[in-house]
C-alpha cells in the first residue's frame, strides 16, 4: 500500500521503477537518437510552413531581384503554393507518426504497463504528444515568424527534394482540394467595382435616395480606379509664371487668375522650380519691381500621370499640401492636379466666388440629343455630363483622356470640320479645328432603335 504522506511525483517514480523491465541496450539508445533526429526534422518542416507563407511583399520583391540559387528555388516553390503546403503537411505528419510508432516500440521494450494502464497511457500518449507539440510545432513556428526569410533560404533545397518525393501524394491532395473549392465557390466571391456599380444602378429607382447622394456613392465606388491624368488640368490651361517675371507683372497675373497657388517655372513649364503661395506675397505687396519674390516659392510636388487619385489624396493629407505637378513618362510636365480636383470626383463640381461661369460650364446643350463640348473636356467629365459609364470608351480612347484625344484616336488624323465619326451610339464632329488642336466638338446621341435599324 502506498503512503499518502509521500510526494505524488515520488510515488509516480516508484511505480515507474516497478514497471521498468531493465532492458536498455544499444537498440534502445539508437531508438532515442532516431526520435531526437525526427523531432528536429519535424521542427524544420513546421517552421518552413510559417516561413514560406508569411513572407512580406517587400521580401518577395527582393527575392525576384536576387540572383542566388536559393532565392530562385524559393520563387519556384511559391509558384505552386497549394502543392508546397500539401508537401509540408504530408512530410510533417509522416515524421510525427514515425515518432509515435518508435516511441511506442521503445516504451513497450523498456516498461511493462499491464499492471498500470493509466501510467502507460500518460507516457505513451500525453507525454509524446506534448513533446511533438512543444519541440515539433510551437517553438519552431514562433522562431520562424521572426526569421522567415533566412529560414526560407535554409530550407529551400530540402523542400525541393521533399516536394519531389511526395509529388504523387501531394498531387492527389491538391486535386481533391480543387474539387472541393469548385463545389463551394458559389457560396461567395469578391465584390468588384462593376458589382457595386450595378448595385447602385438597381437602387437608382428608389425615390427615397436623393440624386446628389447617388452621385456621391457612384463617385466613391469609382474613386480608387481613376488615374491622375484623367482629372488633371492640362499644361495649356495652367496659369504659371516664369521666374524672371517682374514683381509688378506677377501681381497682375495673380490678380487676373484668382488662384491661391501658382507654379513657377524656368524657361518652360517642363522645368517647374516651385509653387508660389499667394498668402506669402501679402506682406510684400508694396515692394518695387526689383523685389526677389522667387525666394518665397515653396518646393513643388511631382507625381506620375498613372498615379491613382486615392493614393494622391493620401499623400496630400500626409504632406499637408493641395497641389501636385503631373509629369509624363519622359519627365515633362503634363499639367497639375489639386485637392479640389480630387474631391470633385466624389461630391461633384465645387465652385467658389473666383470661379467664372466658363470654368463651371464647359459645354452647351443644344437639345436633348445634341451637345457642344470644349475639345479639352476630360472624358471623365464628358461621361458625367451624359450620365454614362466611362468604360464605354476604354478601348477606343487609347492613351488619350480628353474628348479631342478620343476624336483623334477615332479619325487617325486631324479631322476636318465636316467629318463625322461614330462610336457606339455617339456621333462626334469637330466643330472648330485649327492646324494644331480640336477646339470644340459636337456630340449627337443616337436612339437605341436607330442603332438596331442600322444593324
Amino acid at each position: 500500500m502506498e503512503d499518502p504522506d509521500i510526494d505524488p511525483s515520488l510515488q509516480a517514480f516508484s511505480v515507474l521503477l516497478r514497471v521498468y523491465t531493465g532492458d536498455f541496450g544499444p537498440d534502445i539508445i539508437a531508438g532515442f537518437i532516431v526520435i531526437i533526429l525526427l523531432l528536429i526534422i519535424s521542427a524544420a518542416i513546421s517552421a518552413s510552413e510559417i516561413a514560406y507563407f508569411s513572407l512580406t511583399p517587400a521580401q518577395l520583391n527582393d527575392l525576384r531581384t536576387d540572383k542566388r540559387k536559393q532565392s530562385q528555388t524559393i520563387q519556384h516553390l511559391l509558384e505552386s503554393p497549394k502543392k508546397l503546403l500539401a508537401t509540408i503537411l504530408i512530410a510533417n505528419n509522416s515524421v510525427n507518426v514515425a515518432v509515435v510508432i518508435i516511441s511506442s516500440f521503445l516504451m513497450a521494450r523498456m516498461f511493462d504497463f499491464s499492471q498500470s494502464p493509466v501510467l502507460g497511457f500518460l507516457i505513451q500518449v500525453v507525454v509524446v504528444t506534448a513533446l511533438i507539440l512543444m519541440f515539433g510545432e510551437i517553438m519552431p513556428k514562433i522562431f520562424a515568424s521572426q526569421h522567415a526569410l533566412p529560414l526560407a533560404h535554409f530550407m529551400a533545397k530540402p523542400m525541393l527534394v521533399l516536394r519531389g518525393i511526395f509529388t504523387p501524394l501531394s498531387s492527389i491532395l491538391v486535386k481533391s482540394t480543387n474539387l472541393i473549392d469548385k463545389r463551394i465557390e458559389h457560396r461567395g466571391h469578391d465584390i468588384t467595382i462593376d458589382d457595386l456599380s450595378e448595385a447602385l444602378e438597381l437602387t437608382s429607382g428608389n425615390d427615397q435616395t436623393p440624386d446628389e447622394e447617388k452621385k456621391i456613392l457612384k463617385g466613391i465606388v469609382k474613386f480608387g480606379d481613376i488615374a491622375v491624368r484623367e482629372i488633371m488640368r492640362a499644361r495649356v490651361d495652367v496659369t504659371a509664371v516664369d521666374e524672371k517675371t517682374p514683381f509688378g507683372e506677377l501681381l497682375e497675373i495673380i490678380l487676373e487668375s484668382g488662384y491661391s497657388r501658382v507654379p513657377v517655372f524656368r524657361e518652360s513649364f517642363d522645368n517647374v522650380t516651385g509653387i508660389l503661395y499667394i498668402k506669402d506675397l501679402l506682406p510684400h505687396l508694396k515692394r518695387s519691381d526689383n523685389f526677389r519674390w522667387q525666394e518665397l516659392q515653396r518646393p513643388a510636388f511631382f507625381v506620375p500621370e498613372n498615379k491613382r487619385i486615392s493614393d494622391l489624396l493620401h499623400e496630400f493629407q500626409t504632406r499637408k499640401i493641395h497641389m501636385a505637378i503631373i509629369v509624363d513618362e519622359y519627365g515633362g510636365s503634363s499639367g497639375l492636379a489639386t485637392l479640389e480636383d480630387i474631391l470633385e470626383e466624389i461630391v461633384g463640381e465645387i465652385n467658389d466666388e473666383f470661379d467664372s461661369e466658363s470654368d463651371a460650364i464647359n459645354y452647351l446643350k443644344l437639345d436633348d440629343k445634341t451637345y457642344l463640348f470644349e475639345g479639352k473636356t476630360l472624358l471623365n467629365d464628358f461621361c458625367k455630363v451624359l450620365n454614362i459609364e466611362d468604360r464605354i470608351f476604354e478601348e477606343a480612347k487609347g492613351d488619350s483622356d480628353t474628348l479631342a484625344g478620343l476624336m483623334l484616336e477615332l479619325a487617325g488624323k486631324m479631322p476636318d470640320s465636316s467629318e463625322i465619326f461614330q462610336f457606339d451610339r455617339y456621333k462626334f464632329q469637330a466643330e472648330t479645328v485649327d492646324k494644331r488642336r480640336i477646339k470644340r466638338v459636337k456630340v449627337e446621341i443616337a436612339d437605341e432603335d436607330d442603332d438596331e435599324d442600322e444593324e
